[in-house]
């Protein structure tokens, strides 16, 4: 008589909660455009959700703990002039916030700490590069002030935020629409899908697509792609029979799935949210009112289902919390922001444990706010594994920092050196280059000024919001 022998794993009994009613975010206009984006980015500090807006495109950004009804006059960050399709937090700097939009543009962010008084409408910049809508953003998961964007064009651009210059545009590797764009753990290496059923690995510095696999799913709709820690690819999709379906697969022999599972029939397409620290996807479908996780090890089969949350409403969207804003007290190892029409409600993943102390196993040292490298070095061919923290004491998230955009001098460009001039012109030139230095000085002088004022105005704010609570 043979006896079923049960996987060993530590993550067997992981089971979801929704947080109680309180701690749920109420009375938010969920946006109701078609675009399978997740809506919602969540980091320690602020939940920012893609709303419903009149004429343009917004979004909300909610302290953590503002908890409960939301004012139907809170401060929207409005600035498109056509739908927000997504929104990403830097991972190098918690108020700062990317968003794209159906207007072609990126807008970059500075969120303040305090709750402003009235609609954030001045991006620190904004990208202009995409002849068609932009629908996917993701920061560079190493270098400071990168964040590579997606658009209806079939181009990929990768920009420096801090100068707001294009670093590297791929334009002819995706012949129709991109479906989805996902950097590796160092920022090397991009898993991309499209609509022409092709899953590519690109190489970005080098403008170059390393392995490609056609097909991976023989369904029309959408795939989706993520790098896993092993360097595998995890990719989401559907059968030629319009069953979902998820692959693993190795990028030096794209020919075999390492494993492929039939799902369940559904249209919504899958965003899937992995763990690195855990090796745990979590997949989550538009329209579904399900969680389901599995874990990817390196034994046969490979992806093992481990349970459902599951709950009445289905899903709008959905936001992923990073490793270092988890609550490590109560063995956190995930956290979830759910939105529904009109609210958006915290599901915590749980690994049931009777000691009260850091479990080690369960909380390796993660990927903190500090960047590896700077923008140039990423550029120049240098790669770095993320900045790594320990989270046995929990994490605090550092204060308030400005993201500074330095806009390069396009008079520094000197040009070229032609034949030797009289001395009268060069006289002149000495002249004139005295005269433009000035105006540059007194330019300087003037922005200084523009800038201790704005600052006065923020303080004065302030006052203004805790007399308010004060007489409240």
């Amino acid at each position: 008589m043979s006896r079923r022998v049960v996987r060993q794993s530590k993550f067997r009994h992981v089971f979801g909660q929704a947080a109680k009613a309180d701690q749920a975010y109420e009375d938010i206009r969920v946006s109701k455009v078609t675009w399978d984006s997740s809506f919602c980015a969540v980091n320690p500090k602020f939940l920012a959700i893609i709303v419903e807006a009149g004429g343009g495109g917004s979004f909300i950004v909610l302290p953590l703990a503002k908890t409960g009804r939301v004012d139907k006059n809170y401060p929207l960050v409005t600035g498109h002039t056509a739908p927000v399709l997504d929104i990403d937090w830097c991972p190098h700097n918690d108020n700062v916030i990317a968003s794209a939009s159906d207007d072609t543009t990126i807008m970059v962010w500075q969120i303040p700490d305090y709750t402003p008084v009235r609609n954030i409408t001045e991006p620190i910049i904004t990208l202009e590069g995409h002849s068609k809508r932009v629908g996917i953003l993701s920061w560079h998961p190493t270098a400071r002030n990168v964040l590579l964007s997606a658009g209806g064009d079939n181009m990929i651009i990768i920009w420096n935020v801090g100068t707001g210059e294009v670093l590297l545009s791929l334009d002819d590797m995706h012949p129709d629409v991109i479906h989805s764009v996902c950097w590796n753990s160092n920022g090397s290496l991009l898993a991309t899908t499209c609509k022409d059923k092709t899953l590519r690995i690109i190489d970005p510095r080098k403008s170059q697509v390393v392995a490609e696999r056609f097909a991976a799913h023989e369904g029309m709709r959408p795939m989706r792609a993520v790098f896993t820690r092993q360097g595998h690819i995890f990719t989401t999709g559907f059968t030629r029979m319009s069953q979902r379906e998820l692959g693993l697969w190795d990028p030096n022999n794209f020919e075999e799935p390492v494993a492929l599972q039939e799902m369940d029939t559904s249209n919504g397409v899958l965003l899937p949210f992995y763990d690195p620290d855990s090796s745990i996807v979590y997949l989550c479908g538009k329209g579904d009112s399900s969680i389901r996780y599995f874990e990817i090890t390196d034994e046969p089969p490979f992806v093992h289902y481990l349970n459902t949350f599951s709950s009445k409403e289905p899903q709008r969207g959905m936001g992923f919390m990073p490793k270092r804003g988890l609550d490590v007290s109560k063995c956190e190892i995930a956290r979830f922001y759910k939105l529904h029409e009109r609210k958006c409600e915290p599901i915590i993943m749980t690994v049931p444990r009777k000691s009260d102390l850091f479990q080690d196993d369960l909380y390796p040292d993660t990927p903190g706010p500090e960047p590896a490298l700077e923008a140039d070095e990423w550029l120049s061919g240098q790669d770095a594994e993320p900045v790594l923290i320990s989270l046995r004491d929990g994490y605090v998230p550092p204060k308030h920092r400005e993201l500074r955009v330095t806009k390069r001098n396009i008079l520094d460009a000197r040009p070229p050196s032609g034949p030797r001039r009289s001395q009268s012109a060069s006289d002149a030139s000495l002249s004139q280059q005295h005269t433009l230095e000035t105006l540059l000085e007194e330019i300087k002088a003037l922005r200084e000024r523009v800038q201790a004022q704005e600052q006065r105005i923020t303080a004065l704010e302030n006052m203004l919001c805790e007399l308010v609570d004060g007489t409240d």
